[in-house]
């Protein structure tokens, strides 16, 4: 990391829709709280305009979306617009759950961070975020 943070890092934790599946979500939450990060967890059923929305107001460095539902295609698109249309330029969208490869590659090139798959290690996940805050982020 060349730059050094000199306050905790923000994440804002979401689930986007009808996925009521949030036990993945409250463990990175929690995972990444321990790992000394900031997080605000939205809860179920929030639409993408919701999510940025509060990732603005809450002035996070990183969004994670936790998705199974099979919606990721619809709903990384519309997270990603939302946050160009906020000049939310200097912010990580990233997630996980079950998201095809080819899948992945497609939201990577629309501008969406990392997509991690289920068995994915929470430091790996903690490392991602912590780098790409460090050398993305704008301050």
């Amino acid at each position: 990391m060349s730059k050094i943070l000199n306050r905790p890092i923000r994440v804002l934790v979401a689930k986007v829709g009808l996925d009521g599946h949030d036990r993945g979500a409250k463990v990175i939450a929690t995972s990444l709280r321990d790992a000394g990060m900031e997080v605000i967890y939205t809860g179920l059923r929030q639409t993408p305009e919701m999510v940025v929305n509060t990732a603005l107001q809450e002035d996070v460095d990183a969004i994670g979306i936790s998705i199974l539902s099979g919606a990721h295609m619809t709903v990384f698109p519309k997270i990603i617009h939302f946050m160009k249309e906020k000049q939310m330029d200097d912010v990580l969208l990233t997630g996980g759950g079950i998201i095809p490869e080819a899948d992945r590659l497609k939201l990577a090139s629309l501008g969406v961070g990392e997509l991690f798959p289920p068995g994915t290690t929470m430091a790996s996940i903690v490392e991602y975020i912590q780098n790409w805050v460090t050398e993305n982020r704008n301050f």
